[in-house]
């Protein structure tokens, strides 16, 4: 399935959550899906972009780490069903504003957390969003300062 139709679907589970439970699954699908793009991204994108989709991987694994890993069937992990990633720029657009919202949910489960431990899941987690939101941004970057190049280099 292509990357982007995947995580419109993430955004829309996360934002249908009512549970604390199953929003943090949710946030755990979001960060696997992160992670899958990255590592797709490190193996087969733009040259630009394989240090920063290399970080994203390794971040997004960081945000999966802190949190309980719920209990899903192999076919509902969205990341698993990564097959596609045609357009990256419109696949990171979205991807960064999943992550966004990521960190907006869990600063409202850490705010309400009713025990310590889910409270510095949650912090630990949305560093580890922020900073994958942060990487997904400097790709947008690097693929912006591409395009941009790229009638100098045709005029050349």
């Amino acid at each position: 399935m292509d990357a982007v139709r995947l995580i419109v679907t993430s955004r829309r589970a996360l934002a249908a959550s009512s549970e604390v439970a199953q929003a943090l699954t949710e946030v755990w699908q979001a960060q696997a899906l992160a992670q899958a793009i990255g590592s797709r991204l490190a193996v087969s994108g733009p040259p630009e972009l394989r240090g920063e989709a290399l970080g994203l991987t390794e971040l997004a694994g960081r945000g999966c780490g802190v949190l309980d890993t719920p209990a899903l069937d192999p076919g509902d992990l969205r990341a698993a069903q990564l097959t596609e990633l045609d357009d990256a720029r419109q696949a990171l657009l979205c991807l960064g504003g999943l992550l966004g919202e990521v960190g907006i949910a869990l600063v409202g489960i850490a705010s309400a957390a009713a025990d310590e431990a889910t409270y510095w899941q949650c912090m630990e987690a949305i560093d580890a969003a922020d900073e994958s939101r942060d990487r997904v941004l400097e790709m947008l970057r690097k693929l912006a300062a591409r395009e941009a190049a790229l009638p100098e280099r045709e005029a050349g």
